[in-house]
């Protein structure tokens, strides 16, 4: 079987005071991921708080991406990730989106706007063998809308969950996310 590897992208912080946004459930995943000998790599990205796609392609490009890995994107990390495919023409062998975001407020600042403003590339749905979209019955409007966007350009499979909201460790009361560790090593 192949080497896989794993690159988990954060969502955005509230503010530079905001210390959580990179946790949640990423370290459990990341633990459990490592007994299996998966490689796994959470960047920090620069400035969280007002995340910039270019600052943040730049660490993101320092990271082995090939046919074997699995991209995980949480929030506003799904955004960076699909457009990171679009752009680059890159191969993977999973893409999985949790609680992904791409709707633009006036509460976000210009930098975290402007990620979410781009067209999603269809073409790569061919770069992929496998999408899932972790979603929640209570999580935000926009985040279920921005689900919708997500599925209706890139197909995939969409889990819902009960009371996850944001798949925080707040809303979700738990580290633990047992069901993203089997599609990560389950599937095609």
């Amino acid at each position: 079987m192949e080497q896989r590897n794993c690159i988990i992208v954060h969502g955005s912080a509230d503010d530079e005071n905001d210390k959580e946004y990179n946790r949640h459930w990423m370290k459990w995943i990341k633990k459990k991921l490592e007994e299996k000998n998966i490689k796994v790599f959470a960047p920090n990205m620069p400035n969280p708080w007002k995340p910039d796609y270019n600052i943040y392609k730049r660490e993101f490009d320092k990271l082995d991406v090939d046919e074997n890995t699995i991209l995980i994107g949480h929030s506003s990390g799904c955004a960076f990730l699909v457009r990171w495919l679009g752009e680059s023409q890159g191969r993977v062998r999973k893409l999985i989106l949790v609680a992904p975001w791409k709707i633009s407020s006036k509460e976000f600042s210009k930098e975290e706007n402007e990620l979410y403003n781009f067209k999603i590339n269809n073409r790569i749905k061919k770069r992929f063998k496998e999408i899932v979209i972790f979603i929640s019955n209570d999580g935000e409007e926009d985040g279920k809308k921005s689900a919708r966007i997500f599925h209706d350009v890139l197909g995939g499979r969409i889990i819902e969950l009960k009371n996850h909201g944001h798949f925080t460790k707040e809303d979700m009361g738990t580290e633990e996310f047992p069901e993203l560790l089997k599609v990560i090593l389950n599937g095609k």
